[in-house]
């Protein structure tokens, strides 16, 4: 893909060469590669600690960079579905039966987004760029942004808002990985990363100002833009002074967590029960 990269960076400093058909193919092969799962807008980074991974992700903006440039290249088209038309310059995703993918009316994913095979879309919405896990539902309503990374076997509850980014390209999108368990009407946008085995409660809204505190300890310990792994999350505020007055102000707080050493459904369904936590 090196020449493929070279060309979008071009392209990016230079918005005249999206006129000329080889930029345009090239573009046009990142969105291929995105929609078919052997690109990633971002992707876990291995270590000598962990080969697999380590917590640690990496942007590659030069395919965020082919997303955006996608737009102004791209045609606007009628897509008639049965009884609905829609018009857009993005296509739908097709080959759900192929991919392996469970699509409940009325699920919608771009083209440019990828699925693992035993990913269920419930009636929702996945945007261009994101990459979404084996084993993971998308239920009712959820929507997960463009250039997300959700992880395997997670599970979006109804109403969830996965956050999108594509400008600036360098900036980190918003992850959840492996195995967390998002509650309804939960909000995670601007980059928040949810490491693997998080159960958030319902309603909790992660910016990446938001301060997360985990108040388990005798100490308050305050994260942001970062949820750590096994987390129970549930949503709370703290107290501060304005030029008006003391208010309070919505946080998120980490209340205990998951047990490491029961297999991840036990360790969900006691950590849901021991901390009465809404989902």
């Amino acid at each position: 893909m090196m020449p493929v990269r070279s060309m979008i960076e071009a392209a990016w400093e230079d918005r005249s060469l999206l006129k000329e058909k080889s930029t345009q193919e090239a573009i046009m092969a990142v969105i291929e590669q995105l929609d078919q799962g052997h690109l990633r807008v971002a992707e876990p980074v291995a270590t000598p600690k962990n080969p697999a991974t380590d917590g640690k992700w990496q942007v590659n903006d030069w395919v965020k960079k082919a997303v955006i440039l996608y737009f102004p290249i791209a045609q606007m088209e009628t897509i008639e579905v049965g009884p609905f038309e829609f018009h857009d310059k993005i296509p739908l995703k097709r080959n759900y039966a192929q991919l392996g993918v469970r699509v409940v009316p009325h699920a919608i994913a771009r083209y440019g987004a990828f699925l693992e095979p035993g990913v269920i879309l419930m009636p929702s919405y996945v945007n261009i760029g994101a990459y979404v896990g084996a084993g993971t539902m998308v239920d009712t309503w959820a929507t997960v942004g463009s250039c997300a990374q959700i992880g395997q076997n997670v599970h979006l509850s109804g109403g969830v808002g996965i956050g999108g980014v594509l400008e600036p390209p360098q900036a980190s999108p918003t992850i959840i990985e492996d195995d967390a368990f998002i509650g309804s009407r939960c909000i995670i946008v601007e980059g928040v990363h949810i490491e693997r085995e998080a159960v958030l409660g319902a309603n909790v809204v992660l910016t990446q100002s938001t301060h997360i505190i985990d108040v388990t300890g005798s100490e308050p310990v305050t994260y942001k833009g970062r949820v750590p792994a096994r987390s129970v999350v549930i949503p709370g505020t703290y107290t501060k002074e304005f030029p008006a007055g003391t208010y309070q102000v919505p946080c998120a707080l980490i209340i205990g967590q998951r047990k490491a050493s029961t297999d991840l459904k036990t360790s969900l369904n006691s950590a849901l029960r021991e901390y009465n936590v809404a989902v």
